[in-house]
């Protein structure tokens, strides 16, 4: 098996982050529809991500199979915490969205991708790597403690 090329995301690329995030959309729709839009249009997730990729904090990773078919796509935004009394002051890579298309997974890329968002923060002089996962989503929760994630905080949720 070879590796995926990863390489960042122009804005030229904001139609195929639509289409590879349809699938995870999909997901989130299914178990929290009352968050989560069923099918939003594609005009409006190309906006959306337009939008996102103009933002100077965030970075978006494309994956490519050998043969240069996009397999997936990793968000992240940059964050900078101040100190307080409470707490110290610092940096860390939130990782936003990680989407592997159904025809590629198990085949290395949300891990290519989970190593390339790892060292763009290790570039940007963070010191943490977090991300947050639905309890839902068991797939994503297992991968991401495979991957060396561990929990750090639970936020917890009622209607009112």
């Amino acid at each position: 098996m070879h590796s995926p090329q990863i390489r960042r995301a122009t804005l030229d690329d904001a139609a195929l982050l639509a289409e590879l995030n349809r699938f995870v959309q999909d997901i989130h729709a299914e178990h929290r529809p009352d968050l989560f839009k069923g099918d939003p249009s594609s005009e409006e997730l190309t906006a959306g991500f337009r939008d996102l990729l103009g933002r100077e904090s965030v970075r978006v990773l494309i994956a490519e199979l050998p043969d240069g078919r996009p397999a997936g796509y990793a968000m992240a935004t940059l964050n900078e915490r101040t100190g307080s009394a409470l707490t110290h002051a610092g940096s860390f890579i939130l990782l936003d969205h990680l989407a592997v298309a159904p025809e590629a997974v198990r085949r290395g890329i949300g891990t290519a991708l989970l190593n390339a968002v790892r060292e763009t923060g290790r570039q940007a002089g963070c010191t943490r790597f977090m991300t947050e996962v639905w309890d839902f989503n068991s797939t994503a929760v297992a991968f991401f403690e495979a991957s060396g994630f561990s929990p750090a905080w639970r936020r917890l949720d009622q209607p009112l």
